[in-house]
């Protein structure tokens, strides 16, 4: 099983802009520019539709799908938090945390899917929400897909219980650990401290307070071949741990990050990780600024086989 896939899902967003359900535990949002509404989601547009340019002008191959105009999602362009697609024809969706996203949940898109790609299972965990139980996908959980680990930050949108149910469905170890903030408040999403690659990871590990949580993931990412990269709590909030690995149908592995990201990794780091794979940086500063998420939050990996 590959770690990285060449196929990726990208909403295009119809309504983008500040959504202050999210804020309540997002720190990673702002609303200060005086923008109006319309500017931002133009604004928005625009940097997605050159971000699928640079994508696929690498080889990578981008499934887009339309946003609906109603209802209104602002966070449309962030699939990864609601869908999942595995290798082994399972198709995931997720309970979220803001009531005001799970309409971003849409049948029609997985339908759209089923026909170029197998989908043999699928998995709901929607009714947590009545309990107010989450877990945001591939925001929530990192997985090393050659050996089936899930690795996850447990938050207000990260649930153990529900961790564990899709970890004995799914066949998957589980690797948990607690994450915070410079200021002490729990980090919202795995995806922001920690990004894995085939051979390597990114990782702020100022952000795990408890030694043994991190000795253990530190350990088990030696043991699977990964070796870390960290980077520190400016760098984190400046998204450079959003970043996520893909490949093109030659087999050429891209990391794609944000230019913000980008421009926050040190000489060192840039080298290490230019060594081993090709860096992408994309400018999203709108969408990272209003929607407090970067690239990889945009890109739901398809792992479906294909028909």
């Amino acid at each position: 099983m590959a770690h990285t896939t060449d196929t990726i899902m990208m909403v295009r967003p119809a309504n983008f802009g500040f959504n202050a359900e999210t804020a309540e535990n997002n720190a990673f949002q702002s609303n200060d520019r005086g923008e109006s509404k319309k500017d931002i989601a133009s604004q928005a547009r625009d940097e997605f539709d050159a971000m699928v340019k640079i994508l696929r002008s690498k080889g990578v191959d981008i499934i887009v799908v339309e946003d609906t105009k109603e209802p209104k999602k602002p966070d449309a362009i962030f699939p990864n938090n609601w869908i999942s697609f595995h290798d082994n024809g399972a198709v995931v969706t997720y309970p979220m945390f803001a009531k005001n996203r799970r309409i971003e949940r849409r049948e029609e898109i997985i339908e759209g899917l089923k026909k170029s790609f197998e989908v043999d299972r699928r998995y709901t965990f929607e009714h947590y929400e009545e309990n107010e139980m989450y877990l945001e996908g591939t925001g929530s959980m990192l997985f090393d897909r050659d050996r089936n680990i899930m690795y996850a930050c447990l938050s207000e949108r990260t649930d153990p219980q529900i961790i564990d149910k899709f970890c004995v469905l799914m066949g998957s170890e589980r690797v948990v650990f607690h994450s915070v903030d410079r200021n002490g408040d729990a980090i919202y999403h795995t995806n922001v401290m920690m990004a894995l690659g085939e051979d390597f990871a990114v990782l702020c590990t100022a952000s795990i307070a408890k030694k043994e949580e991190l000795d253990h993931l530190l350990n088990r990412l030696e043991e699977t071949g990964k070796e870390v990269v960290n980077i520190s709590f400016d760098q984190m909030e400046a998204f450079a741990g959003n970043m996520l690995q893909v490949r093109n149908s030659s087999g050429d592995t891209f990391l794609v990050m944000s230019q913000t990201a980008y421009n926050s990794l040190n000489e060192k780091q840039i080298e290490f990780l230019s060594a081993k794979t090709n860096l992408l940086p994309i400018n999203i500063d709108t969408i990272e600024y209003y929607g407090g998420g970067s690239v990889r939050c945009m890109m739901a990996e398809v792992f479906l086989p294909r028909k």
